[in-house]
């Protein structure tokens, strides 16, 4: 049995259109218009227990709005979801107990305080014994290696530092399901690697489920076997990395050692000519023609090795968001941080 699974899940906001000038605003005053925006359109998923899955898609597909629908900050406008059994926007406290959202956009820490003061709040919050929650709070903090830094106000933190306390607060009281929006979203490359690793050992451990949206196709690659490219508000694709290349990739990137002498002009005749670096040759060609063009090369020039790879993941994936059209508007915002997610619950 599934432990998420969406059917024909939809969310559309009515939006005020506020006209230009003081005439118009006026005038709005009165008589306001709206439109409506569908962020999320008829969306089917089911995710296993214990899968690690990307959810991807460009800036307005819907990522957003469908994580805050599963953690029942906000209602859809059709369609059903059950996240291990529950519905979500009912907000019962036995299902709020057993999922955390990190959005990295927003804080669910105090700005000004330590983040162990945060962290005794979420205690309170979830009705943590204190044995399990020091136990837990350390183990935490000793695999991000941050323990010093927990009594530390939180604004005078690094970002990748604030994101690994934030990882923390979601996972005291080690949640069954893990929403994860743009986790590594502003960290420099360290800081990325360091909560991939995390995440990774972590969920191998505990076997929690995990849904991640990310822009870092690093963290995809690192992370997830199973890849949901949604569009346009609906999934364009389920399956997995390389399945993406092969689905919406039409083209390998060919790289050339050239013997000293072999000259360097004339490789357009043979496909595009992406860079040239003496003794070295990039080109890109159809996957059709791959056979053909690399027997022509063989044949007229002299090739000390031939190397032939997929594109770079980021390409084929702005290949299929072209291929599907222009990205829906920006998902509208709904203010939520995790302390609002969990309130109630004591």
């Amino acid at each position: 049995m599934a432990i998420i699974e969406l059917r024909a899940l939809a969310k559309s906001f009515r939006v005020y259109q506020k006209r230009e000038g003081l005439a118009a605003s006026l005038r709005g005053l009165l008589r306001r218009q709206y439109r409506y925006v569908q962020a999320v359109r008829g969306i089917d998923l089911d995710v296993e227990h214990g899968e690690f899955v990307a959810f991807l898609g460009p800036n307005g597909a819907g990522k957003t709005t469908t994580l805050k629908l599963l953690s029942g900050v906000i209602h859809p406008t059709s369609g059903s979801a059950r996240v291990m059994g529950y519905v979500p926007w009912k907000r019962e406290n036995a299902y709020r107990r057993r999922f955390a959202l990190v959005m990295g956009q927003k804080n669910q820490l105090w700005w000004d305080l330590p983040a162990q003061e945060s962290f005794r709040l979420h205690q309170q919050i979830y009705r943590l014994a204190p044995d399990a929650f020091r136990r837990t709070r350390d183990e935490l903090a000793d695999l991000l290696a941050v323990r010093a830094l927990m009594a530390q106000p939180v604004r005078e933190l690094s970002l990748g530092e604030r994101m690994k306390m934030e990882l923390i607060a979601a996972l005291l009281h080690s949640p069954d399901v893990l929403f994860l929006d743009e986790p590594t979203i502003g960290l420099d490359v360290v800081a990325q690697h360091r909560i991939q690793q995390f995440l990774k050992y972590y969920q191998a451990e505990r076997r929690v489920t995990i849904l991640l949206t990310s822009h870092y196709m690093k963290d995809v690659a690192a992370l997830c076997r199973r890849v949901v490219i949604i569009a346009q508000g609906d999934v364009q694709y389920d399956g997995s990395l390389d399945g993406i290349r092969d689905a919406f990739s039409g083209s390998k990137i060919v790289t050339l050692q050239l013997s000293e002498d072999e000259r360097l002009d004339g490789w357009e005749a043979f496909g595009e000519v992406l860079e040239i670096q003496p003794p070295r040759v990039k080109l890109r060609i159809l996957r059709s023609e791959v056979p053909r063009v690399l027997a022509s090369i063989l044949a007229t020039r002299a090739v000390e090795d031939v190397a032939v790879e997929d594109p770079p993941l980021e390409e084929a994936l702005a290949e299929m968001f072209t291929r599907v059209g222009q990205p829906a508007p920006q998902d509208a915002e709904s203010p939520v941080d995790a302390v609002e997610l969990a309130k109630g619950i004591a």
